[in-house]
């Protein structure tokens, strides 16, 4: 009798139907090939620590989450307090990438991403945010949203999902984008591409005295094109004193999502887009969502603000990792 735990998979898998390589039994695609090539959990370092000098938010040492009645619409002194929150973390997301490359750990990037929050006077806000425990989300090839930095080595061929947020004067700003890791294969490339485009399909889609469901439809017509799944479990939100506020940014069409955008909202656009289905399932930390399928998935996001006349990217512009919609650059 095979033991499974000993046996290698060969260099070339066997067919879907075949017997699985592991001597289990069962049919290739009904055992192995279901998780062969997954991100596998690391293991996570300690906590890190913030200076005293910086201004926490309310859980942070608790990591607690009180919410409260925040208004929707922002003060003007609020919006300035937000973008200078949103420019600093547009900065940091900036160079988060640009650090990153094969043969160095998420929890490397954790650490660097970490340094460059404090050394900008800045909390990275989901540090002991509901316990999170680290500074930086880093999301890896089929991990949706929300994966934990750990001891995984990044590979040539990877993508990663880099998720700053930074709390400054009080505010939140928050952005994200995904990398390559060394070359990547075409269908990655375009799964890049093409989520960056929805992002900015959604932002051009923000425009006072119509619905956020605006947003999502604009969002889901562009990923259908190139029949690629959108997201549903997780969602753009408000922000501002509070990371998560009341209003919710769909990223498919759906008519319920009906608030209407006015002068002075804030909130975040951020669809994750994926090569398959839609659907996730959740690992054991509750915190990591993968697709249910282990097929890649990309996400972008932006802190937008709503004007008179129509949206203002705050986490954009020069020196952000995803400066324009790649139609104006």
């Amino acid at each position: 009798m095979n033991n499974p735990a000993a046996a290698q998979p060969p260099a070339v898998p066997p067919a879907a139907n075949d017997a699985c390589w592991c001597g289990s039994g069962r049919k290739y695609k009904r055992c192995h090939k279901t998780t062969e090539g997954r991100i596998e959990p690391g293991t996570i370092s300690p906590m890190l620590t913030v200076p005293a000098h910086i201004v926490k938010p309310p859980y942070a040492e608790t990591g607690k989450v009180t919410r409260w009645q925040e208004s929707a619409v922002k003060s003007p002194e609020i919006i300035e307090r937000m973008r200078i929150a949103c420019s600093t973390a547009a900065e940091v997301l900036r160079l988060a990438g640009e650090f990153v490359r094969p043969g160095i750990t998420t929890d490397e990037i954790d650490v660097y991403v970490h340094n460059l929050c404090i050394e900008r006077g800045a909390y990275p806000s989901p540090l002991n945010y509901s316990g999170y425990p680290k500074s930086v989300c880093t999301s890896v090839n089929e991990v949706i949203c929300h994966g934990i930095p750990d001891s995984r080595v990044l590979q040539e061929g990877d993508i990663i999902n880099l998720d700053v947020t930074c709390y400054m004067n009080g505010v939140h700003g928050d952005t994200n984008a995904t990398f390559a890791v060394g070359e990547i294969d075409k269908e990655s490339r375009d799964l890049i591409a093409i989520t960056e485009e929805c992002t900015w399909r959604g932002i051009e889609a923000v425009v006072p005295g119509r619905p956020l469901s605006d947003i999502g439809k604009a969002i889901e017509t562009r990923a259908k094109q190139d029949q690629m799944g959108v997201i549903r479990a997780f969602i753009g939100h408000g922000i501002g004193e509070q990371f998560h506020t009341d209003i919710q940014v769909l990223h498919y069409y759906d008519k319920s999502n009906n608030t209407i955008m006015r002068p002075g909202m804030t909130f975040t656009i951020e669809p994750m887009i994926s090569l398959g289905t839609y659907q996730h399932r959740m690992w054991k930390d509750d915190w990591t969502a993968v697709t249910a399928d282990g097929k890649r998935t990309a996400q972008f996001e932006h802190t937008v603000l709503v004007t008179d006349t129509g949206v203002d990217v705050l986490t954009g512009g020069i020196g952000a990792a995803s400066p324009f919609a790649p139609w104006n650059r």
